[in-house]
């Protein structure tokens, strides 16, 4: 057994180990020729040809070697332990030694010339390890008996094969050693793998020393045998060698392409560099990335080493193989699309044949693919985030819109402690359409900029600042005690306003023009716990117009005078009414349908209100009041038993369709709701998979535990959830992260702009390939044009709903609408051939 080749750059400590085993050989050899020998005096061959005799046949042993690889070398395995048993039955022990030296180094010189191509230091590296390895083999066996001339005997059988072993476990340790020093690799892994690879070879080799040891004794002609029988064993062992390195080779190419699973660049770029440095055992690997947007980046490791990382301001230069074939380089290329380039340096000890080209080839496709879905994720998720920060930022002046207003207000109000006042500031510049109307549109957004910016610079730590729409800003102030006193909180707030009126009428320069920007106020303050954002935000906006109607430029909100404040105590008034009746709060329902087939996915129940005095009212007119009052759980209740009653005549019908209804993000802090849908289902009779509740993305910033117990409350009945305006929040993703969902629904502000918005479009193609990943079923809202369809048809949606399919309608007008879309969907698919041809 023989250790790597590759010394072409030999570190220092292998050098070492060179010499010390070489000046071990050469004792052994020179000590052993000169110790008197037992030879008969009338022997028929002289010692000479004794000796003659053993370099041969262990000259032959090394020149009909099979080679395997360990690690970044290979390992030879030869008839070692054959010839080890003859010479030591036809030459006494003494002299093996240094017939091995001659013998081994005759023949890795022949093999050197003729194919290995070896440098001088490792011929005597290899000569040095067989013989000393032979001369511990042959201490081990004198220990026992002399095989010397001998008959054999079951303990010189014996004898032999503890010698053999001996020779086994020397030269295979000498081999994993030098690997171990020459790449900084554990020495056991590789011990184990050199042992593990001569194991069967070690067998048949005693076997074969053993059976020509008694043809020797018996008759010579008996050896006449030996050439064929020889011949089938090294077929044999070179056969199981290759099996078993193939099959670590592909074992090794899975567990690489597996690593590759990743989203990251750096990460799959990583996985690459390691896998294939493990794969081919190469001395060097570099994978050079190139980025959709031009960037090039290069990640190298050599075998010992961390990753590197270079970023490549030219084109990367092809590696120069320093011997023909040592270096193997592959584009990394998706659909005709170059995403980078490999480049693995193979050491000099491995001639990359067929097979590791074929890996090798296959492992770079792995790996572009790879790179390539990593640049895809990392564009959409670039574009989810610039969308995402769209979607809660004001594009003119990058504060927080009315959108993140209301959510992160909402969250701000839960983090301060119950009865905390707080306040909000609604500001209003004044005169703003003159300033578009003379300067331009231009010179409005510059002042807007401006007016952000001291604003910006008089908000304190903890308080949000937002742009609301056109010339409208807002605070929201979490901190109003003074000096920690919590009695005066409105002088506070107004103090706070007198300071921004103030600082905005310091003169600015706006398009050339020296101006002071006047602004009203509204004031609001109330404790923390009494209302929502959305609500104080209506109380500011009163409070800001009474400013203005007062001519003023500051007020606070009063109550009194808030007609709306009237006005939605009437309504809730009115409400307990219509609850009572059966003709006001009605259903009219919209169906979703597939947009491959046309059949009804499902059907949408929104609640409509026939009010006697104020007319037919939609839920934006009344459901925020609902929402606040006592009233939402049990007007929760009554919405869902109507749509479960229309659902049960449909089943009357043979109709199987779900009914979807919109469920208030508010109803999931009663622990009630569930044992209520619980009832109602089994009043009508309708399997819990045929009720959808779809809620909204804002559940996901609660983290009340009575919000996930009402959720797993309903999956357990098995209702199925849906969430309602997906993407305009700024959690969307989050939110699939935290509550398990059937469907998601494709906001109509994404479908509506698609066609002229890029971003748009991507979120929609993003919804869509996460629905199908995850199983879930996508509909898109708010359809209402043929070009709009095809569009939502070619990314993959699969449904669809809007007025360019049906407008809502009444619930006795539906079940005939949903009959002829099942009878129109069926119609569409055609028998292959008749029931019994052939």
């Amino acid at each position: 057994m023989t250790g790597p080749r590759g010394f072409g750059a030999t570190p220092g400590r292998v050098r070492v180990l060179t010499l010390v085993v070489l000046l071990a050989a050469l004792s052994a050899a020179v000590v052993g020729l000169f110790q008197p020998a037992a030879v008969p005096a009338d022997d028929q061959l002289s010692p000479l040809a004794r000796l003659g005799i053993a370099t041969g046949v262990l000259a032959v042993a090394q020149l009909a070697r099979l080679r395997f690889r360990v690690a970044a070398g290979t390992v030879s395995v030869s008839w070692g332990e054959a010839a080890l048993i003859i010479g030591l039955y036809l030459a006494p022990a003494a002299w093996l030694p240094a017939a091995t030296f001659a013998g081994a180094l005759a023949a890795w010189v022949l093999l050197s010339v003729f194919s290995d191509r070896r440098t001088s230091l490792e011929i005597v590296h290899i000569a040095g390890s067989l013989t000393a390895a032979v001369a511990v083999a042959v201490s081990v066996t004198t220990m026992v008996g002399d095989p010397f001339e001998a008959r054999l005997t079951p303990i010189l059988a014996g004898a032999l094969a503890l010698g053999s072993l001996t020779y086994l476990l020397v030269t295979g340790w000498l081999a994993a050693l030098t690997l171990s020093l020459r790449q900084g690799r554990p020495l056991g892994p590789l011990f184990l793998r050199a042992l593990r690879g001569k194991l069967l070879m070690f067998v048949g080799n005693v076997f074969v020393g053993l059976v020509v040891v008694t043809m020797i004794d018996r008759d010579l002609r008996w050896l006449l045998l030996l050439p064929p029988v020889l011949w089938l064993l090294q077929q044999t062992y070179g056969h199981r060698l290759r099996a078993d390195e193939e099959r670590r080779l592909w074992e090794r190419f899975a567990g690489a392409t597996k690593e590759l699973n990743r989203l990251d660049e750096r990460a799959v770029a990583a996985a690459g560099v390691s896998g294939a440095l493990a794969l081919f055992g190469a001395e060097r690997v570099e994978v050079d990335v190139q980025r959709p947007d031009g960037i090039r980046r290069r990640y190298h490791r050599d075998s010992v080493g961390p990753l590197a990382e270079t970023d490549l301001s030219e084109p990367p230069a092809r590696a120069e193989s320093d011997g023909g074939e040592q270096a193997g380089v592959r584009s990394l290329a998706v659909a005709g699309v170059l995403v980078g380039e490999l480049r693995v340096r193979f050491p000099r000890s491995v001639e990359p044949g067929t097979r590791d080209q074929m890996a090798l080839s296959a492992f770079a496709d792995a790996l572009a693919s790879a790179l390539h879905d990593a640049a895809t994720h990392r564009q959409l998720q670039i574009l989810t985030d610039r969308s995402t920060y769209e979607a809660v930022h004001d594009p003119l002046t990058k504060l927080v819109n009315r959108t993140a207003l209301l959510f992160k207000g909402d969250a701000a109000l839960r983090r301060v402690e119950r009865e905390t006042p707080v306040a909000l500031l609604l500001l209003d510049i004044d005169h703003f359409k003159e300033v578009n109307d003379t300067l331009g549109h231009a010179a409005g957004d510059e002042l807007l900029q401006a007016t952000a910016a001291r604003l910006g610079a008089l908000t304190e730590d903890g308080e949000l600042l937002a742009r609301l729409d056109g010339d409208e800003f807002a605070l929201l102030v979490t901190e109003l005690g003074d000096g920690g006193d919590r009695s005066s909180p409105m002088p506070v707030a107004l103090r706070r306003a007198r300071e921004i009126i103030e600082r905005l009428a310091t003169p600015t320069e706006v398009a050339g023009v020296l101006m002071s920007v006047e602004a009203s106020i509204g004031v609001v303050v109330a404790p923390a716990g009494s209302a929502d954002m959305a609500e104080l935000v209506r109380r500011a906006e009163n409070a800001m117009y009474q400013a203005k109607e007062g001519g003023g430029n500051l007020a606070w909100y009063d109550s009194a005078k808030d007609e709306a404040s009237t006005d939605r105590l009437a309504l809730i008034a009115e409400l307990h009414e219509a609850l009572d009746t059966d003709d006001q709060l009605v259903l009219a329902l919209q169906p979703a349908v597939d947009l491959s087939t046309g059949a009804p996915t499902g059907v949408e129940a929104l609640i409509r209100w026939r009010h006697p005095r104020r007319g037919t009212l939609t839920p934006g007119d009344f459901v925020r009041a609902v929402e606040g009052s006592d009233l939402l759980a049990r007007f929760t209740r009554y919405v869902v038993d109507q749509a479960l009653f229309v659902a049960s005549e449909w089943a009357n019908q043979g109709l199987d369709v779900p009914i979807s209804v919109n469920l208030s993000a508010r109803s999931l802090l009663d622990p009630h709701l569930p044992a209520d849908i619980a009832e109602l289902l089994r009043r009508h009779r309708v399997p819990a998979r045929r009720l959808v509740l779809e809620i909204t993305e804002t559940v996901v910033l609660s983290e009340l535990e009575v919000i996930d117990e009402v959720l797993a409350a309903l999956r357990d009945l098995g209702v199925q959830l849906s969430v309602d305006d997906f993407g305009t929040g700024f959690s969307s993703f989050t939110f699939l992260t935290r509550v398990t969902v059937d469907e998601v629904k494709i906001d109509r502000s994404f479908v509506r702009t698609m066609a002229d918005s890029h971003a748009a479009a991507a979120i929609v193609h993003t919804t869509v390939a996460l629905g199908h990943q995850l199983g879930l079923r996508v509909v898109a809202e708010g359809v209402e044009t043929a070009d709009q369809r095809a569009a939502l048809a070619a990314l993959g949606c699969s449904a669809a709903q809007g007025y360019h399919f049906f407008k809502p309608m009444p619930a006795d007008k539906i079940a005939a609408v949903l009959r002829s879309l099942l009878d129109s969907a069926q119609a569409q698919i055609y028998p292959l051939r008749a029931d019994g041809a052939s």
